[in-house]
């Protein structure tokens, strides 16, 4: 290997130098903070488990984003996480095993094969909560709003939320009583957003007018809040879940625009991606500009079943890193001081006091420091250690 290609990090993986650093270490302090008085309590699952137990349930949907090594003391396979859902699902269902709401908040790295989306890293500091043990549309609202703060303490303000329900895709599907084949090739259409090829596929379809008329326009309910009220007519009659969860829809409206008013709302009805183990209401919030969502959260009933417990859930997640490198924090520096190498018990003494009052105390090794970088510098003014300020 050339000298040169030793320095080179795989595509996708990055790291964060000491300015950068401090702002994402800041705002994850804030954050947490924030998540703690919400009442949620902060877990930390480990970085590497058992393949069987990472990918059981929902983790099965990162089955290609694992990375996988061989355990040299078992000899089983291990996987190193591509995301913290199914660690906090496991820690509720076996590790707490409580009856009541269970909040919890999480932060730290994980890594993929792959990156998400074309501006994406394989490395992100994921950073999230989630709600156990309460199935109604309260805690949809607690998790979705928490979201939407967390992207605010961060300094990301507009924005735009994009908010769909899994059961009305799915319902639709369903009332349409397709083969097994055709559905699947419905939602590759779906997912694709191919109109055309979507108008050919349904009208070779064995289904009634009124069937494929759902089948067709259910794509094209993708917009702002006026969607909700097309749905309506649209979809009537398909079925009971599907008319709920516009309900539904309609109902996480009125209470976003009350909190949130300067939230932007865009709907797409049709949407399956991302979003393949939720069974309720689904969100994702974007910033003008970027092109990946930068949070994304939604219901995930049953998730800990296959832990042993089966309980509602509900819950979010975001990037540290593209936090910060959308809203650019300013971190507070702290005043620099310039001290001799603590060669005195008194002088020592002297050192640990400023830092305890917030100072950034560097003790000077060598000549060669460049003092205009530091604020202070301590000198001995007759036995006594004095803060003086460096001229600039």
């Amino acid at each position: 290997m050339a000298l040169a290609d030793r320095w080179l990090l795989p595509d996708g993986v990055d790291e964060a130098l000491p300015e950068k650093a401090a702002q994402i270490e800041h705002l994850r302090r804030s954050l947490l903070n924030l998540h703690e008085s919400w009442g949620y309590k902060l877990v930390i699952p480990p970085l590497i488990e058992y393949l069987d137990s990472l990918l059981t349930g929902a983790g099965s949907d990162l089955e290609i984003e694992t990375f996988k090594v061989i355990d040299q003391l078992s000899g089983r396979l291990m996987g190193i996480r591509a995301d913290f859902t199914s660690q906090v699902a496991r820690i509720d269902a076996h590790c707490l095993k409580e009856e009541d709401i269970q909040r919890l908040s999480y932060s730290g790295s994980v890594l993929r094969t792959v990156p998400a989306g074309l501006d994406g890293t394989r490395s992100p500091i994921q950073l999230g909560a989630e709600l156990y043990g309460h199935g109604g549309l309260e805690s949809d609202l607690e998790i979705l709003s928490l979201m939407l703060e967390t992207l605010r303490v961060a300094g990301l303000e507009k924005l735009v939320l994009d908010i769909g329900h899994v059961d009305i895709v799915r319902g639709v599907i369903e009332a349409a009583g397709l083969s097994e084949a055709d559905q699947v090739k419905l939602s590759e259409l779906y997912k694709a957003k191919d109109l055309p090829e979507l108008e050919v596929f349904v009208a070779q379809l064995n289904a009634t007018n009124r069937v494929k008329s759902w089948l067709t326009a259910l794509p094209r309910l993708c917009g702002g809040v006026e969607v909700l009220a097309k749905a309506s007519s649209v979809l009537d009659g398909v079925s009971k879940s599907v008319s709920d969860a516009i309900d539904m829809l309609n109902r996480v409206v009125e209470v976003v625009k009350s909190r949130f008013p300067q939230i932007g709302l865009h709907f797409d009805l049709s949407d399956l991606v991302s979003y393949s183990y939720h069974t309720g209401l689904v969100f994702a919030a974007y910033q003008p500009g970027h092109g990946n969502a930068i949070a994304r959260g939604g219901r995930y009933n049953n998730i800990g079943e296959v832990f042993g417990r089966s309980r509602p859930a509900t819950g979010f997640s975001t990037d540290l890193k593209t936090l910060v490198s959308l809203s650019q924090p300013n971190v507070e520096q702290k005043l620099r001081v310039l001290s001799p190498v603590a060669s005195s018990a008194k002088l020592w003494d002297k050192l640990n006091k400023l830092r305890q009052e917030g100072y950034q105390v560097v003790e000077q090794l060598d000549d060669d420091v460049r003092v205009e970088k530091f604020d202070f510098q301590l000198v001995d003014v007759d036995g006594d250690w004095q803060l003086q300020a460096v001229s600039k």
